[in-house]
Protein backbone atom coordinates (compact mmCIF):
# COMPACT_ATOMS: atom_id res chain seq x y z
CA UNK A 1 0.00 0.00 0.00
CA UNK A 2 1.51 3.32 -0.47
CA UNK A 3 -1.48 5.45 -0.55
CA UNK A 4 0.45 7.98 1.49
CA UNK A 5 3.20 8.64 -1.54
CA UNK A 6 2.82 11.77 -4.00
CA UNK A 7 4.04 10.32 -7.67
CA UNK A 8 7.08 12.41 -6.66
CA UNK A 9 7.70 10.11 -3.96
CA UNK A 10 6.57 6.62 -5.20
CA UNK A 11 8.97 7.45 -8.54
CA UNK A 12 11.33 7.70 -5.76
CA UNK A 13 11.05 4.92 -4.38
CA UNK A 14 10.64 2.70 -7.68
CA UNK A 15 14.28 4.78 -8.21
CA UNK A 16 15.58 3.58 -5.22
CA UNK A 17 14.59 0.02 -5.34
CA UNK A 18 15.71 -0.55 -8.73
CA UNK A 19 18.93 0.14 -7.44
CA UNK A 20 19.21 -1.49 -3.96
CA UNK A 21 18.16 -4.28 -6.21
CA UNK A 22 21.24 -4.38 -8.31
CA UNK A 23 23.59 -2.62 -6.46
CA UNK A 24 23.12 -4.19 -3.03
CA UNK A 25 21.07 -7.05 -2.40
CA UNK A 26 23.58 -9.12 -4.85
CA UNK A 27 26.52 -8.68 -2.59
CA UNK A 28 24.86 -8.05 0.87
CA UNK A 29 24.91 -12.20 1.63
CA UNK A 30 28.36 -12.84 1.07
CA UNK A 31 29.57 -9.49 2.41
CA UNK A 32 28.02 -10.44 5.79
CA UNK A 33 29.04 -14.01 5.77
CA UNK A 34 32.61 -12.27 5.28
CA UNK A 35 32.46 -9.87 8.11
CA UNK A 36 32.87 -6.69 5.33
CA UNK A 37 31.58 -3.19 5.53
CA UNK A 38 29.32 -2.38 2.29
CA UNK A 39 32.04 -1.46 -0.74
CA UNK A 40 32.91 1.90 -1.94
CA UNK A 41 31.54 1.42 -4.92
CA UNK A 42 28.15 0.75 -3.25
CA UNK A 43 28.29 3.81 -1.05
CA UNK A 44 29.63 5.97 -4.13
CA UNK A 45 26.17 4.95 -5.70
CA UNK A 46 24.03 6.10 -2.72
CA UNK A 47 25.76 9.48 -2.72
CA UNK A 48 25.11 9.80 -6.63
CA UNK A 49 21.63 9.04 -6.30
CA UNK A 50 21.00 11.78 -4.08
CA UNK A 51 20.23 9.66 -1.11
CA UNK A 52 22.31 12.17 1.41
CA UNK A 53 20.37 15.46 0.27
CA UNK A 54 16.57 13.88 0.59
CA UNK A 55 15.29 15.26 3.82
CA UNK A 56 17.37 18.42 3.77
CA UNK A 57 16.25 22.05 2.85
CA UNK A 58 17.01 23.38 -0.88
CA UNK A 59 18.60 26.66 1.21
CA UNK A 60 21.86 24.34 1.70
CA UNK A 61 21.67 22.18 -1.09
CA UNK A 62 19.28 19.35 0.29
CA UNK A 63 16.51 17.85 -2.11
CA UNK A 64 13.90 19.19 -0.12
CA UNK A 65 11.88 16.26 0.30
CA UNK A 66 11.48 16.29 3.88
CA UNK A 67 11.53 13.36 6.35
CA UNK A 68 8.56 11.43 3.79
CA UNK A 69 11.93 11.13 1.40
CA UNK A 70 14.28 10.58 3.86
CA UNK A 71 12.22 7.37 5.42
CA UNK A 72 11.30 6.08 1.71
CA UNK A 73 14.67 5.85 0.69
CA UNK A 74 16.03 4.12 4.13
CA UNK A 75 13.43 0.66 3.74
CA UNK A 76 14.50 0.54 -0.07
CA UNK A 77 17.94 0.22 1.45
CA UNK A 78 17.22 -1.64 4.44
CA UNK A 79 15.40 -4.23 2.54
CA UNK A 80 18.35 -4.66 0.00
CA UNK A 81 20.52 -4.65 3.30
CA UNK A 82 19.80 -3.81 7.35
CA UNK A 83 23.36 -1.79 7.01
CA UNK A 84 22.81 -0.01 3.97
CA UNK A 85 19.89 1.62 5.21
CA UNK A 86 21.47 3.01 8.27
CA UNK A 87 24.25 4.01 6.08
CA UNK A 88 22.77 7.79 5.49
CA UNK A 89 21.55 8.41 9.17
CA UNK A 90 24.80 9.87 10.12
CA UNK A 91 25.47 12.45 8.01
CA UNK A 92 21.36 13.63 7.40
CA UNK A 93 21.68 14.30 11.59
CA UNK A 94 25.19 15.88 11.49
CA UNK A 95 23.33 18.32 8.39
CA UNK A 96 20.59 18.65 10.95
CA UNK A 97 22.58 19.99 13.29
CA UNK A 98 24.70 22.27 11.61
CA UNK A 99 22.17 23.93 10.27
CA UNK A 100 20.25 24.30 13.03
CA UNK A 101 23.26 25.08 15.52
CA UNK A 102 26.13 25.28 13.76
CA UNK A 103 28.16 28.40 13.04
CA UNK A 104 28.22 30.41 9.67
CA UNK A 105 32.34 29.30 9.41
CA UNK A 106 31.16 25.69 9.88
CA UNK A 107 28.31 25.83 7.77
CA UNK A 108 31.02 27.40 5.17
CA UNK A 109 33.40 24.54 5.60
CA UNK A 110 31.65 21.57 6.11
CA UNK A 111 27.59 21.39 5.38
CA UNK A 112 28.03 21.58 1.28
CA UNK A 113 29.98 17.85 1.53
CA UNK A 114 27.99 16.66 4.66
CA UNK A 115 24.65 17.57 2.62
CA UNK A 116 25.90 15.67 -0.21
CA UNK A 117 27.60 12.72 1.00
CA UNK A 118 30.63 13.74 -0.68
CA UNK A 119 32.18 13.97 3.33
CA UNK A 120 30.98 10.85 5.58
CA UNK A 121 30.31 11.46 9.32
CA UNK A 122 29.96 9.31 12.50
CA UNK A 123 28.76 10.18 15.73
CA UNK A 124 30.43 9.22 19.22
CA UNK A 125 28.05 9.76 22.49
CA UNK A 126 28.34 6.50 23.67
CA UNK A 127 30.46 5.32 26.64
CA UNK A 128 31.09 2.55 29.38
CA UNK A 129 28.72 4.45 31.74
CA UNK A 130 26.73 6.46 29.78
CA UNK A 131 24.34 5.00 26.61
CA UNK A 132 20.51 4.91 27.82
CA UNK A 133 21.74 7.43 30.30
CA UNK A 134 23.02 9.79 27.24
CA UNK A 135 23.97 12.90 29.76
CA UNK A 136 26.29 10.86 31.86
CA UNK A 137 28.86 11.86 29.68
CA UNK A 138 32.18 11.28 31.09
CA UNK A 139 34.97 12.07 28.29
CA UNK A 140 36.76 15.30 29.13
CA UNK A 141 37.38 18.02 26.59
CA UNK A 142 39.52 20.85 27.91
CA UNK A 143 40.08 24.48 26.83
CA UNK A 144 43.61 25.24 26.10
CA UNK A 145 43.80 28.55 24.77
CA UNK A 146 42.57 27.93 20.58
CA UNK A 147 42.46 24.23 21.06
CA UNK A 148 40.21 21.77 23.26
CA UNK A 149 42.03 18.56 24.29
CA UNK A 150 40.04 15.72 24.59
CA UNK A 151 40.59 12.87 27.17
CA UNK A 152 38.69 9.53 27.54
CA UNK A 153 36.74 6.72 26.05
CA UNK A 154 34.11 6.26 24.02
CA UNK A 155 31.86 2.84 22.47
CA UNK A 156 29.62 2.03 19.78
CA UNK A 157 30.93 4.49 17.47
CA UNK A 158 29.91 3.11 14.07
CA UNK A 159 31.05 4.01 10.42
CA UNK A 160 34.21 6.34 12.43
CA UNK A 161 36.39 3.78 10.21
CA UNK A 162 35.09 5.78 7.26
CA UNK A 163 34.12 9.10 8.55
CA UNK A 164 35.75 12.54 7.77
CA UNK A 165 33.60 13.91 10.70
CA UNK A 166 33.39 12.47 13.81
CA UNK A 167 30.90 14.41 15.95
CA UNK A 168 32.01 13.67 19.34
CA UNK A 169 29.77 14.87 23.19
CA UNK A 170 32.58 15.82 25.70
CA UNK A 171 31.75 17.04 29.29
CA UNK A 172 33.43 20.81 28.97
CA UNK A 173 32.17 21.60 32.27
CA UNK A 174 29.76 21.02 34.88
CA UNK A 175 26.20 22.65 35.92
CA UNK A 176 23.18 22.56 37.75
CA UNK A 177 22.33 18.99 35.77
CA UNK A 178 23.64 16.41 34.37
CA UNK A 179 22.34 17.79 31.02
CA UNK A 180 24.84 20.81 31.04
CA UNK A 181 28.11 21.12 30.65
CA UNK A 182 28.26 18.79 27.45
CA UNK A 183 29.18 20.34 23.91
CA UNK A 184 30.01 18.95 20.75
CA UNK A 185 32.86 18.76 19.14
CA UNK A 186 33.85 18.14 15.23
CA UNK A 187 36.70 15.87 14.86
CA UNK A 188 38.37 15.87 11.81
CA UNK A 189 39.99 12.76 10.62
CA UNK A 190 41.39 11.04 7.60
CA UNK A 191 39.23 7.99 6.50
CA UNK A 192 40.85 4.54 7.09
CA UNK A 193 41.91 2.06 10.05
CA UNK A 194 44.86 4.11 11.17
CA UNK A 195 42.52 7.20 12.63
CA UNK A 196 44.77 9.55 14.27
CA UNK A 197 47.57 7.59 17.16
CA UNK A 198 48.57 8.17 19.30
CA UNK A 199 46.01 10.79 20.43
CA UNK A 200 43.13 9.02 18.45
CA UNK A 201 43.31 5.39 18.29
CA UNK A 202 40.51 2.99 17.86
CA UNK A 203 39.33 -0.64 17.81
CA UNK A 204 36.85 -2.40 16.56
CA UNK A 205 33.67 -3.93 18.17
CA UNK A 206 32.88 -7.57 16.66
CA UNK A 207 29.24 -7.79 16.37
CA UNK A 208 26.79 -11.16 15.59
CA UNK A 209 25.02 -8.78 13.06
CA UNK A 210 25.04 -5.43 11.41
CA UNK A 211 28.08 -6.65 9.64
CA UNK A 212 28.14 -3.71 6.77
CA UNK A 213 29.16 -0.89 8.88
CA UNK A 214 32.14 -1.32 11.07
CA UNK A 215 31.62 -0.24 14.89
CA UNK A 216 34.65 1.50 17.25
CA UNK A 217 36.08 1.65 20.56
CA UNK A 218 37.54 5.33 20.42
CA UNK A 219 40.40 6.36 22.53
CA UNK A 220 41.14 10.12 22.96
CA UNK A 221 44.40 10.65 24.56
CA UNK A 222 44.98 14.52 24.45
CA UNK A 223 43.32 14.68 21.17
CA UNK A 224 44.06 18.34 20.09
CA UNK A 225 41.11 19.85 18.18
CA UNK A 226 40.30 23.51 17.55
CA UNK A 227 38.12 25.52 19.59
CA UNK A 228 36.33 27.03 16.35
CA UNK A 229 35.25 22.83 15.74
CA UNK A 230 32.83 23.82 19.03
CA UNK A 231 29.62 23.24 17.14
CA UNK A 232 27.75 26.54 17.63
CA UNK A 233 31.00 27.98 19.46
CA UNK A 234 29.05 28.39 23.10
CA UNK A 235 29.74 25.80 25.32
CA UNK A 236 27.28 23.48 27.34
CA UNK A 237 24.36 22.93 24.29
CA UNK A 238 25.37 19.55 23.29
CA UNK A 239 22.46 17.56 24.90
CA UNK A 240 19.86 20.00 23.78
CA UNK A 241 21.43 20.09 20.05
CA UNK A 242 21.12 15.81 20.39
CA UNK A 243 17.66 16.21 21.28
CA UNK A 244 16.74 18.73 18.71
CA UNK A 245 17.51 16.33 16.06
CA UNK A 246 16.40 12.79 18.05
CA UNK A 247 13.08 12.47 17.04
CA UNK A 248 14.06 12.30 13.04
CA UNK A 249 16.69 9.86 14.28
CA UNK A 250 14.13 7.24 15.84
CA UNK A 251 11.83 7.61 12.77
CA UNK A 252 14.73 6.81 10.31
CA UNK A 253 15.69 3.64 12.79
CA UNK A 254 11.67 2.69 12.46
CA UNK A 255 12.05 2.41 8.74
CA UNK A 256 15.30 0.88 9.05
CA UNK A 257 13.57 -1.93 10.49
CA UNK A 258 10.38 -1.93 8.43
CA UNK A 259 12.94 -2.37 5.46
CA UNK A 260 14.67 -5.53 7.48
CA UNK A 261 11.08 -7.08 8.28
CA UNK A 262 10.04 -6.75 4.81
CA UNK A 263 13.11 -8.22 3.36
CA UNK A 264 12.53 -11.24 5.40
CA UNK A 265 8.55 -11.54 4.89
CA UNK A 266 9.52 -11.67 1.05
CA UNK A 267 11.81 -14.63 1.34
CA UNK A 268 9.41 -16.24 3.72
CA UNK A 269 6.56 -16.28 1.44
CA UNK A 270 8.65 -17.17 -1.37
CA UNK A 271 10.50 -19.97 0.65
CA UNK A 272 6.82 -21.08 1.99
CA UNK A 273 5.75 -21.28 -1.69
CA UNK A 274 8.37 -23.91 -2.90
CA UNK A 275 9.47 -25.92 0.37
CA UNK A 276 7.37 -28.80 0.06
CA UNK A 277 6.43 -31.26 2.95
CA UNK A 278 3.98 -33.87 3.00
CA UNK A 279 3.48 -33.70 -0.73
CA UNK A 280 2.89 -30.10 -0.82
CA UNK A 281 4.15 -26.45 -0.30
CA UNK A 282 4.25 -25.63 3.32
CA UNK A 283 2.55 -22.51 2.63
CA UNK A 284 -0.44 -24.30 2.15
CA UNK A 285 -0.68 -25.49 5.94
CA UNK A 286 -2.76 -23.02 7.82
CA UNK A 287 -0.62 -22.51 10.84
CA UNK A 288 2.18 -20.87 8.00
CA UNK A 289 -0.33 -19.05 6.43
CA UNK A 290 -1.22 -17.72 9.51
CA UNK A 291 1.99 -16.41 10.48
CA UNK A 292 2.56 -14.72 6.89
CA UNK A 293 -0.82 -13.06 7.12
CA UNK A 294 0.54 -11.85 10.43
CA UNK A 295 3.28 -10.35 9.32
CA UNK A 296 2.46 -8.64 6.38
CA UNK A 297 -0.21 -6.96 8.94
CA UNK A 298 2.77 -5.72 11.28
CA UNK A 299 4.77 -4.58 8.58
CA UNK A 300 2.30 -2.67 6.81
CA UNK A 301 0.48 -1.09 10.37
CA UNK A 302 4.53 -0.29 11.36
CA UNK A 303 5.07 1.34 8.19
CA UNK A 304 1.37 3.40 7.84
CA UNK A 305 1.96 4.59 11.55
CA UNK A 306 6.07 5.66 10.12
CA UNK A 307 4.05 7.52 7.13
CA UNK A 308 1.70 9.39 10.02
CA UNK A 309 4.87 10.28 11.72
CA UNK A 310 7.07 11.59 8.81
CA UNK A 311 3.65 13.77 7.38
CA UNK A 312 3.20 15.55 10.54
CA UNK A 313 7.16 15.97 10.59
CA UNK A 314 7.13 17.73 7.23
CA UNK A 315 4.31 19.45 8.92
CA UNK A 316 6.12 21.58 11.63
CA UNK A 317 4.65 19.61 14.19
CA UNK A 318 6.34 18.06 17.64
CA UNK A 319 6.54 14.24 17.49
CA UNK A 320 8.59 12.86 20.20
CA UNK A 321 5.42 11.02 21.27
CA UNK A 322 4.74 9.51 18.30
CA UNK A 323 8.73 9.00 16.32
CA UNK A 324 9.10 6.77 20.14
CA UNK A 325 5.69 5.16 19.12
CA UNK A 326 6.66 4.28 15.54
CA UNK A 327 10.51 3.52 16.58
CA UNK A 328 8.95 1.08 19.79
CA UNK A 329 6.36 -0.70 17.27
CA UNK A 330 8.36 -1.32 14.51
CA UNK A 331 11.16 -2.60 16.24
CA UNK A 332 9.58 -4.60 18.35
CA UNK A 333 7.90 -5.69 15.11
CA UNK A 334 11.10 -6.64 12.94
CA UNK A 335 11.98 -8.83 15.67
CA UNK A 336 8.70 -11.11 16.01
CA UNK A 337 8.60 -10.88 12.14
CA UNK A 338 12.55 -12.19 11.42
CA UNK A 339 11.96 -14.55 14.55
CA UNK A 340 8.48 -16.09 12.34
CA UNK A 341 10.15 -16.19 9.12
CA UNK A 342 13.04 -18.11 10.67
CA UNK A 343 10.01 -20.86 11.93
CA UNK A 344 8.53 -20.68 8.02
CA UNK A 345 12.01 -21.50 7.25
CA UNK A 346 12.37 -24.55 10.13
CA UNK A 347 16.01 -26.25 10.58
CA UNK A 348 17.05 -24.62 6.83
CA UNK A 349 16.93 -21.24 8.77
CA UNK A 350 19.95 -22.19 10.99
CA UNK A 351 22.03 -22.34 7.99
CA UNK A 352 24.21 -19.44 7.59
CA UNK A 353 24.08 -19.00 4.13
CA UNK A 354 20.37 -18.30 4.12
CA UNK A 355 19.52 -14.30 4.05
CA UNK A 356 17.07 -15.33 6.42
CA UNK A 357 19.88 -15.69 8.98
CA UNK A 358 21.11 -12.15 8.35
CA UNK A 359 17.86 -10.86 8.94
CA UNK A 360 16.99 -12.96 12.12
CA UNK A 361 20.70 -11.51 13.39
CA UNK A 362 20.41 -8.18 12.28
CA UNK A 363 17.36 -7.80 13.76
CA UNK A 364 19.30 -8.31 17.83
CA UNK A 365 19.80 -4.81 17.08
CA UNK A 366 16.46 -3.26 16.54
CA UNK A 367 15.14 -3.03 19.83
CA UNK A 368 18.13 -1.30 21.97
CA UNK A 369 19.71 0.80 18.60
CA UNK A 370 18.82 4.29 18.99
CA UNK A 371 17.26 4.17 22.21
CA UNK A 372 15.95 0.64 23.83
CA UNK A 373 12.36 -0.45 23.66
CA UNK A 374 12.66 0.67 27.74
CA UNK A 375 13.47 3.81 27.15
CA UNK A 376 10.77 4.89 24.33
CA UNK A 377 8.02 3.40 26.43
CA UNK A 378 9.12 5.84 29.20
CA UNK A 379 9.17 8.38 26.57
CA UNK A 380 5.43 7.93 25.27
CA UNK A 381 4.60 7.67 29.12
CA UNK A 382 5.99 10.86 30.27
CA UNK A 383 4.17 12.52 27.36
CA UNK A 384 0.63 10.52 28.14
CA UNK A 385 1.00 11.41 31.56
CA UNK A 386 1.80 15.02 31.30
CA UNK A 387 4.85 14.94 32.95
CA UNK A 388 7.09 16.19 29.53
Amino acid sequence: MDTALTSELHALQLRLRRFAEDKIAPVAQALHLRGEQIPDDVLEGIVEQGVFTLPLRKEIGGSGMGAMGMVIATEELGRAWFAAGALPARNWMAALMLDKFGTDDQKRRWLPGVVSGRLQCAHSATEPGAGSDAANIQVRAIRDGDTYRIDGLKRWCTHANRADLILTFCRTGEGASKHDGISVLVVEKPRGEDFMPPSLTAQRIETIGYHGMKTYELTFKNHVVPAVNLLGGEEGKGFRQLMACYELVRLQFAFRCIGLAQAAFEVSVDYAKTRKQFSKPISQFQLIRAKLADMATQIETARQLGYAVAAKYDAGGRLDLEAGMAKLFASEMAQRVCQDAMQVHGGNSMALELPVNRFWRDSSLCTVGEGTSEIQREIIARRILGER
